[in-house]
């Protein structure tokens, strides 16, 4: 029984330590201003689409620095935001012949459109996305 007890107390202190998003430090300041930054350009990329491009490098280049913060989940639901839409986007355009592809695309703007509301609406609170609970 005190071995398993040891065990779990010694899994407790190994565990990584993610920031607490109440406690702001200068680190998570400036991951917070950009992933703010990176869902204003997912929402502009509906006027120039390239700008989704321009928002995915972001992530990926200032990805290294929102390790262990609370912003990481939102740097992670960005580059996923990125990569399913350009996956659906391929399919409409390919299927826009058989004419189904007008509904993918559109199911695909409201897709992304809530996906940045959401993101952004839980940046704003201080919450992390993919919250276990």
């Amino acid at each position: 029984m005190s071995d398993s007890i040891e065990q779990i107390e010694k899994t407790q202190i190994e565990a990584p330590q993610i920031e607490d998003p109440q406690t702001e430090n200068p680190q998570a300041e400036a991951a917070k201003k950009i992933a703010t930054l990176v869902y204003a350009l997912q929402a502009a990329s509906f006027i120039l689409p390239i700008i989704f491009v321009a928002a995915v490098v972001v992530d990926y280049v200032k990805k290294d620095d929102m390790a262990g913060t609370w912003l990481e989940s939102h740097a992670r639901w960005q580059i996923r935001t990125f990569w399913f839409g350009l996956l659906w986007g391929f399919f409409g355009i390919i299927t826009l012949i058989m004419g189904v592809g007008y509904f993918i695309l559109m199911g695909l703007a409201v897709w992304i459109i809530y996906r940045i509301a959401k993101g952004w609406l839980a940046l704003n609170d201080g919450k992390p996305m993919y919250l276990e609970d």
